[in-house]
Parts: C-alpha cells; sequence; structure tokens
C-alpha cells in the first residue's frame, strides 16, 4: 500500500494481526477449559445436547447435495453476473460523499478589481447566500478578501488567492438546518451570475478530509498543463476546456489562474531620457516606489531612539490618487538631488494584460483547470475527463498533461487495495493449502469470496452507494469472516471423511453440525454493524457504507457457507480418497508413510 490506502489499511492490519494472536492463544488455552467447565456432563444432572438444526435446514442442504452440479454452475454464473454487471456500474469515491453542513465559496470579480471593491460586492454576495438558505439557519460565515500585504508576515503561497478580485467565504449552518448543501449550491450557482454580472463562483470543500484528499488541489479535479512554453500550455488547456465545457456533470469549470490581468506596460523611450539626463532604471523606481512602495527598490529603516528599535519605513502614493492612465503619466521621475521629468516625458503607458499569477510545479510553469462534479461519482468523472483529453488528442511537444486534484490518489488507492486483496487470497490459498495438505479443500474455502463480492454489489447497489474506501474495508472484513466459516465447516468436513466416510456424507454432517456455529457468527457480526451501516450516529454518513458492505457481504457468504460450499466441496473431494497428502514420512495417514523395521540387536 501507499499513499492514503497506506495510512488507513496500516493500522486495521496491525489491529487485525495483534487481536487475531491474542485470540489464537486464549482459543488454545481458556476457552478449552470453560468449554469443559460449562458445557461437560455435570454430577447428578444428565450430559448438555444441543438441538438439532430445523427440518427445512436439512431438506434444502439434501437438495443442494443431490443437485450439486446444478448448484455449482447456477452460484458460479449469478455471482459472476452480479458483480461483473452491477459491479461495474458502482460508482467510484475516495470517501463517502457526506453533507457537512459548512462550504468554501471563491468568488472572482473581474480582473483588475480593487480591493475595496471586492469587499463590498462580497458582503452584498454574503446577505444573498444568507437570504436563500435563511438567516436562522447561517451559525457562522467567515471572509477574506483580496491578498494581504507584501509586508504581513505570511506566506502568499498560503493564502490561495490571485489578486485584490479575489475573496473567500466560508459559511457554516447550524446543526439540524435540514438543507441539502447540493441543492443550495445549485440554486446559487444560478443566482449569483445573474445577481452580479461578470462574477465567477467556486465551490470548494469545507471539511478537513475533502481537502485533505485533493491534495492541495482547490476541487476535486485538476487538470494540470506544464512546460517551457507557457503560450503552448494556454493553447493547448483552451482546447481542454472547450472540450469539458460539453460535460454535464462538470461544474465551476474555470481556470486556476487569472490569464488577462490588466496592466499597464511603461514602454521608456530611452533616446529622450538620455536627452533629459534620466536612465532606464531610475524610471522604474520612480514607477515601483509609486505603485507599490519603496520597500522593493531601497528599503528605509528609522531607529527609534529611546528603545533602539528598527522599524521600516514604505513610501507609497495613495491608491486612492491613481485612478486612470493620466496619472500614471504624470508621475514624476525622481533624479539624485532633485526633481526630474514627467514619465510622459520619458515613457509610453500602453494598457496590456499579462498573466495574474504564475503557478509553478518542478519549476515549470504550467496552466490549470479546476472543476467541481455534481450528479456523477468521482470515478465515472474521470472516465469522461479521460476521453475528452483523448477527444483534444495528444500534447504539443514540451507539454505535459496531469489529471490531479483527488482523481490520481483514488486511482493509486483502487490500484493498490485490487493488489493488496489478491495477494491476500493467495496467501489465505497457499496457507490453506498448507493446513489442509490439500489444494481440493483450499480452493473450496476461497469459493466463498464470489458470495461476499455478490452481496457487497447488491447491497451497495440498492442503498445507492458508491464503492470506496469504507465498503473497500467492509468488504475485506467480511471476506475475514466468511473465509474463517467456511474454514470451519472444511475441517469439520475433512475430519469426517478421513473416517472412511464419502465426500458426500462428509460435506452433509460438516454442514449439519457447524451450521449453528456459522450463523451464530455471521448474525453477531451483521447486528453489531447494524447500527453502523444505518448511519444514525453524527457523522454516521461517513463509516455507513463500511458496515454495508460487512452486512451484505456476510449475509450472502453464509448462505453460500450452509448450502453452496457443501455442494462444492463434495464435487472436488469426491476422488480425492482418504489418505492425507502430506510429505510427512512420520504421518500414518500419508502415502508415503512406510513402517521402519529396525533388525533386534542380540
Amino acid at each position: 500500500m501507499s499513499g492514503v490506502a497506506k495510512a488507513l489499511f496500516v493500522p486495521l492490519a496491525l489491529a487485525v494481526g495483534f487481536s487475531m494472536a491474542a485470540s489464537y492463544v486464549l482459543a488454545t488455552t481458556l476457552v478449552p477449559v470453560l468449554a469443559v467447565w460449562l458445557s461437560g456432563e455435570h454430577p447428578g444432572g444428565e450430559a448438555r445436547t444441543h438441538p438439532t438444526m430445523p427440518t427445512w435446514y436439512l431438506n434444502a442442504l439434501g437438495w443442494s447435495l443431490d443437485y450439486k452440479w446444478l448448484v455449482l454452475i447456477v452460484y458460479l454464473l449469478l455471482s459472476g453476473v452480479i458483480v461483473l454487471t452491477l459491479g461495474a456500474r458502482l460508482g467510484l469515491d475516495i470517501f463517502p460523499q457526506i453533507d457537512t453542513g459548512q462550504f468554501q465559496l471563491r468568488i472572482l470579480a473581474p480582473d483588475g478589481t480593487r480591493v475595496e471593491r471586492t469587499e463590498i460586492l462580497t458582503k452584498e454576495i454574503l446577505e444573498t447566500i444568507q437570504q436563500e438558505i435563511g438567516p436562522e439557519r447561517v451559525n457562522i460565515s467567515l471572509g477574506f478578501v483580496g491578498v494581504h500585504p507584501s509586508s504581513y508576515p505570511v506566506n502568499t503561497l498560503y493564502m490561495w488567492s490571485s489578486g485584490p478580485h479575489e475573496a473567500v467565504l466560508l459559511v457554516s449552518l447550524k446543526p439540524g438546518s435540514n438543507v441539502s448543501l447540493e441543492q443550495v449550491k445549485e440554486r446559487l450557482r444560478e443566482l449569483l451570475p445573474e445577481r452580479f454580472p461578470g462574477t465567477r463562483y467556486t465551490f470548494e470543500a469545507g471539511d478537513i478530509v475533502t481537502r485533505v484528499m485533493s491534495m492541495g488541489s482547490p476541487t476535486p479535479i485538476e487538470i494540470a498543463m506544464s512546460g517551457p512554453n507557457l503560450d503552448a500550455n494556454r493553447h493547448y488547456a483552451e482546447k481542454v476546456m472547450e472540450e469539458l465545457r460539453r460535460l454535464p456533470s462538470i461544474r465551476d469549470l474555470r481556470f486556476g489562474q487569472p490569464l488577462d490581468y490588466p496592466t499597464m506596460e511603461v514602454r521608456v523611450d530611452r533616446v529622450r531620457a538620455g536627452q533629459l539626463g534620466v536612465t532606464a532604471g531610475e524610471v522604474a523606481r520612480a514607477v515601483v516606489s509609486a505603485t507599490s512602495s519603496t520597500r522593493f527598490v531601497e528599503p528605509i529603516y528609522w531607529r527609534d531612539p529611546k528603545s533602539g528599535r528598527a522599524y521600516q519605513v514604505q513610501v507609497e502614493i495613495p491608491q486612492s490618487d491613481f485612478r486612470s492612465e493620466q496619472d500614471m503619466l504624470n508621475l514624476p521621475v525622481m533624479l539624485q538631488g532633485g526633481r526630474g521629468p514627467l514619465l510622459r516625458d520619458v515613457a509610453e503607458v500602453i494598457p496590456e494584460t499579462s498573466i495574474g499569477e504564475y503557478t509553478r510545479y518542478n519549476m515549470q510553469r504550467m496552466v490549470t483547470i479546476v472543476a467541481n462534479v455534481t450528479g456523477e461519482d468521482l470515478g465515472r468523472a474521470a472516465e469522461h475527463i479521460d476521453a475528452a483529453l483523448n477527444r483534444v488528442g495528444p500534447p504539443p511537444k514540451g507539454v505535459r498533461v496531469d489529471v490531479r486534484g483527488q482523481i490520481a490518489p483514488m486511482k493509486e488507492m483502487f490500484d493498490n487495495l485490487r493488489l493488496g486483496l489478491l495477494l491476500a487470497l493467495l496467501t489465505i490459498f497457499l496457507l490453506l493449502a498448507a493446513n489442509f495438505q490439500s489444494w481440493r479443500s483450499a480452493f473450496v474455502v476461497l469459493l466463498t469470496m464470489p458470495a461476499v463480492l455478490m452481496g457487497v454489489v447488491l447491497v451497495l447497489t440498492f442503498l445507492g452507494t458508491t464503492l470506496n474506501i469504507q465498503s473497500f474495508l467492509g468488504t475485506i472484513m467480511a471476506t475475514g469472516v466468511a473465509v474463517a466459516n467456511a474454514i470451519l465447516l472444511v475441517s469439520f468436513a475433512e475430519q469426517y471423511r478421513q473416517q472412511d466416510h464419502s465426500a458426500e456424507e462428509a460435506a452433509r454432517e460438516g454442514a449439519r453440525s457447524r451450521a449453528r456455529p456459522i450463523l451464530m457468527t455471521g448474525l453477531a457480526t451483521m447486528v453489531g454493524m447494524l447500527p453502523m451501516a444505518l448511519g444514525v450516529m453524527e457523522g454516521g454518513e461517513q463509516v455507513a457504507p463500511l458496515g454495508q458492505a460487512v452486512i451484505g457481504g456476510l449475509l450472502a457468504a453464509t448462505v453460500s457457507s450452509l448450502l453452496i460450499l457443501p455442494a462444492v466441496y463434495a464435487i472436488l473431494e469426491k476422488g480425492g480418497g482418504t489418505q492425507s497428502l502430506s510429505l510427512d514420512p512420520d504421518d500414518p495417514m500419508s502415502t508415503h508413510y512406510e513402517p521402519l523395521h529396525l533388525p533386534i540387536l542380540q
């Protein structure tokens, strides 16, 4: 395992391993003593007898053994069809989609909007959201507008906003508000652009789990085009954007960076500047000092004579005095020892557009596309995105395309889980083959796996649950219990067969004698998982698929263990004989056993 799956499954594996080791010690020491003490013959009384199995079960078991080939064929066909057809329709997610009662909204005003205008706009949008949801249902709201100044002691990298035109709102609803966040988001996606023209919006995760699973991306879907040529990256990204707009489940589709931010290009006339005694560096210093303060061109420190502390002094023209292109042209260029010409005398100011924010990965600039998914699981959305990228065609030379967000870790996680499950089954098979000294008996035990998968797929399909890490956990847990029940049945059947009984008689006796423990184990596990499967507790939606998968898998596996596995055992062990296949020469039941005759020494 690696990544998310490793972080979640390693503790599970350690807990199961140590608990099984402890239970084995108890099962071989304390449990036999208690069994003799509690269920043995008591002085002055009679030995306890256990009630026999119901007649209907014995009749069903007899029918299954009489038509064992038909039962095996129907079992394999039915489980295969259900798993391959319904299982292919199950959606894929990393974690179950839950309503956390909070959401984060990123507001994007037109590029170049001043921060004070963005603040007013954000307040109006917040009032609209409260009116739409209901002020009595809003618990708290937090907002951040624009970007912090350069003197703020936090790197801009951690603020996730690209300019004064952006704002972020985090809205939390009161518990028990009975409001569907997905419906609220859909209404706001239609209402806000109509009420505030020119604005764009992106809903982002409000809970920490979804943020972490997005691996740094603001949304579950992020497509990054990176390479040395930024124009080539953007050109290909625009083609991808056109294809993604055709997908009905994609929402909040936009570029992750402002690509056409309004700027003022200052072109210095070096000949004219030289005639007036001005250098290009002095022109640049004047423009930067006026628009971004002297902090970036000439740091100034003032020391307090009383405390001795040094303070940085920054000089900047008030932003309110820069209202138009003419204000920029009237900017004086300061010379050493006096005032120089105006900017209009030595340079030309031309309105342009430029990249508002550069995003790099491995030192290469990239253009990203971010989007949300609505009305569809992440797995199907990933398939549609891959198909859209194929329709666009291969990227230009030097351009690399990476699908990021939750899609990449989801694919990696499920690949690792499938491989881990296959390795676990292979290990179990080899261990059982060594224990039973028979490949056939080990194969009988593993034939309970199709029933587990069939039960899990049926329950998840019926309840409309996706295949996620929780339901996969439940599948593995159900597999463990089902294999344990199958081992119980096959072990007793093998003991009975070794007493010169036929395979069919051994299967019947194993199922009859072990039906009650198998039912007790399965029912106890399923009843214990019922509260979790219902999701009645706080945050229960997050773990409900685990309980649902365990109940569905165990229900089908219990039925198969009691009715189908005896028939499978009778088929596979019919010609197996009663001798052990052990290679141990000291095993009396082994086909390789030969008594050793030693001469008697006189």
